[in-house]
């Protein structure tokens, strides 16, 4: 099901309280997206039941939040998030950031999320 919030623009982009993404590439048991984040946003601290994601900030600095620890990661830098793991990405600098997000996994639609929380209350 599609909602106002799910609608791309002319870029292909899918807009958030946080910034946007857009689909790169795709295929059986695989996503590629670009994700934009705002200056001060973050997303959700979430965990998925159904796929793992591979993170590379392609611009500025991201604060990663993986299970108990709080990672930085600059420009050429990655992580991995295991299927099940909760998980966060934001962005604290003055700055846009921008990563490259590869899942993969049995499913990977948008409504495989599990949100703990949401500053922007999408609970």
């Amino acid at each position: 099901m599609s909602t106002a919030q799910d609608q791309k623009d002319v870029d292909g982009k899918v807009h958030r309280p946080w910034g946007w993404y857009a689909s790169v590439d795709s295929g059986p048991g695989f996503q590629v997206k670009r994700i934009h984040v705002n200056p001060g946003a973050s997303l959700s601290l979430q965990s998925h039941s159904h796929r793992s994601e591979n993170w590379v900030v392609v611009m500025g600095e991201a604060e990663v939040t993986l299970e108990d620890r709080v990672l930085p990661l600059e420009v050429g830098e990655s992580i991995f998030i295991e299927r099940g793991q909760k998980h966060r990405l934001a962005n604290r600098m003055a700055s846009d950031l921008q990563i490259i997000e590869v899942q993969t996994g049995s499913y990977l639609g948008e409504d495989d999320i599990v949100r703990y929380e949401d500053i922007y209350g999408r609970l």
